[in-house]
C-alpha cells in the first residue's frame, strides 16, 4: 500500500466496501486524518454502480473496481482484508455475509480486523431487514419531533442527523474505540452501528432538559427548538436572516444594546409568558436592518447575534477563512479535515480517484502479476 502519510491516523489500514452516504463518510473522516483507505467500487458490465463525480465523500481513498459477484472478486477483497486494521460495510442485514464477506469470513483472514457495519435500524430487531432513509430513522428514534415550529409538522434537517452525525460519525467513533481496546486483547470485534441508535443518542441533553422541568411545551415551545424569541431567526431588510442565541441574561443586555432597544421596554425574556410580545419587539427591530448591518453591529460584542449563511457563503466568512474551515480540492469546495491536531496535522485532501481506476496498482500490491490480472478479466471480476 502507499507510504505513510500525515494525521494521527497514519499507517491504519481500511478497507471500504463501496455504499451511501454513512459509510463513505466514516471512511472520509478516517481518511482524512492519515488513514490509507482502499474502496471496494463494485462495477457491472464495465459500469460503475455509484457515479457521483468529484464526490467529497470519495476523498482521499484509492478505489478498485471489483465483480464481487464472482468468487474471484471476492478473494481479492479477501486478500486485502488480511492486510487492514479495518473493514466498512453498509449493506441490510445479511448481505454481507452472503457476499461471504461478512465478520466470520473476514476474521478468518484476520483476527484483528475491526469490522465496522452502519445500517439503518442495526443488525437486530424487528425493522432490521426494512428499508429506510434518514427521515425514518430519525423518526423513530425521537431525532426528528422536536424540529420544526409550534402547531406544525417536524421539518427534516436534510440528512445530517441519520446519515451523518448519528451515522458516519457514529461509527467512526465506534471503530475507534475497538481499535484501542485491540491494543489491549489483539482481537478485533464487529461494531454494529445503527443511524436509528446514533440519532438517538444525539438527542441525549434533551432527556436531561425533560427530567428536570426545562423541557415541557410541545414542539416549538421550548427554549432550544425556536419556541423562546431569544433563541430563533430572524428575517432581516433584505430577505436574509440572522440566528439569535442570547440565552443568558448578560448576553440578552448585550444583544438589546446592538439592537438599540429600551431596556426598560423590552419584556423579561425570563418570563415566558412574555415571549410572544418579546418576539413581536425582536422581530421588529431586526427586520428595519439588513443582515451585514446587524451583523456590522454585533461584531466584537456578546450579543450572540450571527449571520445565517448558506453552504456557499459559508467559505468566505472571514473567521472560517481564518482557521482553513473549508478548501478547495480539484476545483470543488468542501469543509476541511477536522479536528486540529498540532503534532500530527492532517494533509491536504486529495480529490477523489476515478472509480477503480488504482485496480492494477493495488492487485500488484497484493502479489497479482500479469497472468493473474488476465485470469480475473476473464472471469469477469475487473472491468
Amino acid at each position: 500500500m502507499n507510504a505513510r502519510k500525515p494525521g494521527p491516523l497514519s499507517g491504519l489500514r481500511v478497507v471500504e466496501l463501496a455504499g451511501l452516504a454513512p459509510a463513505p463518510f466514516a471512511c472520509t473522516m478516517l481518511a482524512d486524518l492519515g488513514a490509507e483507505v482502499v474502496r471496494i467500487d463494485r462495477v457491472s458490465g464495465g459500469e460503475d454502480v455509484l457515479a457521483i463525480p468529484r464526490d467529497p465523500l470519495l476523498r482521499g481513498r484509492r478505489t478498485i473496481g471489483l465483480n464481487t459477484k464472482t468468487p474471484e472478486g471476492v478473494e481479492v477483497v479477501l486478500k486485502l482484508a488480511e492486510r487492514a486494521d479495518v473493514f466498512v460495510e453498509g449493506f441490510r442485514p445479511g448481505v454481507a455475509e452472503r457476499m461471504g464477506l461478512g465478520p466470520e469470513a473476514v476474521h478468518a483472514r484476520n483476527p484483528r480486523v475491526v469490522y465496522g457495519r452502519i445500517t439503518g435500524w442495526g443488525q437486530d430487531g424487528p425493522l432490521a431487514h426494512t428499508a429506510g432513509h434518514d427521515i425514518n430513522y430519525i423518526g423513530l428514534s425521537g431525532a426528528l419531533h422536536p424540529i420544526g415550529r409550534r402547531g406544525e409538522r417536524p421539518v427534516p434537517p436534510v440528512n445530517f442527523l441519520a446519515d451523518f452525525g448519528g451515522g458516519g460519525m457514529y461509527l467512526a467513533m465506534g471503530v475507534l474505540a475497538a481499535l484501542f481496546e485491540r491494543q489491549t486483547s489483539g482481537r478485533g470485534q464487529v461494531v454494529d452501528a445503527s443511524m436509528v441508535d446514533g440519532s438517538a443518542l444525539l438527542t441525549t441533553h434533551l432527556f436531561g432538559l425533560k427530567a428536570n422541568g426545562l423541557w415541557e411545551g410541545e414542539r416549538g415551545e421550548n427554549v432550544l427548538d425556536g419556541g423562546a424569541p431569544f433563541y430563533d431567526t430572524y428575517e432581516t431588510a433584505d430577505g436574509r436572516y440572522v440566528a439569535v442565541g442570547a440565552i443568558e441574561t448578560k448576553f440578552f443586555a448585550a444583544l438589546v444594546d446592538v439592537l438599540e432597544l429600551d431596556p426598560e421596554a423590552v419584556p423579561s425574556h425570563l418570563d415566558s409568558r412574555q415571549w410572544p410580545r418579546l418576539r413581536e419587539v425582536l422581530a421588529d427591530a431586526i427586520g428595519k436592518r439588513t443582515r451585514d448591518e446587524l451583523v456590522a453591529r454585533a461584531e466584537g460584542t456578546d450579543a450572540c447575534l450571527t449571520p445565517v449563511l448558506s453552504p456557499w457563503e459559508a467559505p468566505d466568512h472571514p473567521h472560517n477563512a481564518a482557521r482553513g474551515t473549508f478548501v478547495d480540492v480539484d476545483g470543488v469546495t468542501q469543509p476541511a479535515p477536522g479536528p486540529k491536531f498540532d503534532r500530527t496535522p492532517a494533509q491536504a485532501p486529495q480529490p477523489p480517484h476515478a472509480r477503480g481506476s488504482d485496480t492494477l496498482d493495488v492487485l500488484e500490491e497484493l502479489g497479482y502479476d500479469s497472468d493473474d490480472v488476465r485470469s480475473l478479466r476473464v472471469a469477469g471480476a475487473i472491468a
